[in-house]
């Protein structure tokens, strides 16, 4: 199933020419009070692709994204949608365009699945728009996404740590946007509950075409994950494109300071990062 493309005549939406990345950043500086954290960053996002931005802590990851969701405003440079500064938008319009789901997601107590997914239905309510059966036809649409059917009348502090980061994914499928970010969503996650996560992640993008854009701490899988990948060191782009054509050993050694060997994964033909040891420090 393909995308269905912006158009006009949908409200908060901007018109993109088929083909041409729908967000791009033009030398975006961000920061936190007087640091600067990411460096006057030129970067496309490929539309209807997984893209998996890499790297150390304190790398300017998370900034980045909270940047391209403009919940972090630049500092210098811009955010461009289809072209268009992300700042001349209203943020319900944004958020009927761009969904992000921070990492430290809360709720309040007794909330039930259902509830939390209804969540995702808000940008596109107002005062002359209330709740409608496409609404309703969302929120069901992201329960069964999710698999939580079975589990939507819930308490989400009833459920396995997999199952709630499903719940918080479903809210952010019901938003119904066709930009999809997500921090670091595997974080504490097991690799059972991970894998779940990710699977169902994935299939977003060949379910509807979305674009997602997801931080990742894991090299090998972000590489089984992604479609591009973006490498960060020191807020700035180090590399970028497809996993296969990027992630070599000086690549490690950049980003990390370790020296490592790169395998081919058998089954998915992605590459497999196995550390070697501590790469020697260059005084």
């Amino acid at each position: 199933m393909t995308a269905r493309p912006a158009t006009a005549e949908s409200p908060g939406t901007v018109t993109a020419a088929d083909g041409a990345p729908r967000l791009a950043t033009s030398a975006l500086s961000l920061g936190h009070d007087r640091t600067i954290v990411v460096r006057e960053l030129d970067l496309e996002l490929p539309q209807r692709q997984v893209t998996v931005i890499v790297g150390p802590n304190g790398c300017g990851k998370s900034t980045l994204l909270g940047g391209l969701a403009r919940t972090i405003a630049p500092r210098s440079g811009a955010v461009l949608l289809d072209g268009k500064p992300l700042t001349s938008l209203s943020t319900r319009a944004i958020a009927r365009i761009i969904g992000l789901l921070p990492q430290s997601a809360t709720a309040p107590d007794g909330l039930t699945v259902r509830d939390l997914v209804r969540y995702g239905r808000q940008p596109h309510q107002g005062l002359l728009r209330q709740w409608s059966a496409a609404d309703a036809e969302a929120v069901e649409h992201a329960l069964a996404a999710a698999d939580l059917h079975e589990l939507a009348d819930r308490p989400l502090d009833t459920l396995s740590g997999g199952q709630r980061q499903r719940a918080w994914i479903a809210m952010a499928v019901a938003q119904d946007t066709d930009i999809l970010m997500l921090d670091e969503p595997t974080s504490a996650l097991d690799m059972g509950h991970a894998l779940e996560v990710l699977e169902m992640v994935r299939g977003l993008t060949a379910e509807r075409g979305r674009t997602v854009v997801l931080v990742l701490h894991d090299l090998t899988t972000a590489c089984r994950y992604a479609d591009h990948m973006v490498a960060m060191r020191d807020g700035r782009v180090a590399a970028q494109g497809a996993p296969r054509d990027i992630v070599t050993p000086e690549l490690v050694r950049e980003l990390y300071g370790v020296e490592s060997v790169i395998l081919t994964d058998p089954v998915h033909g992605t590459p497999v990062v196995c550390p070697v040891g501590l790469a020697p420090r260059v005084r």
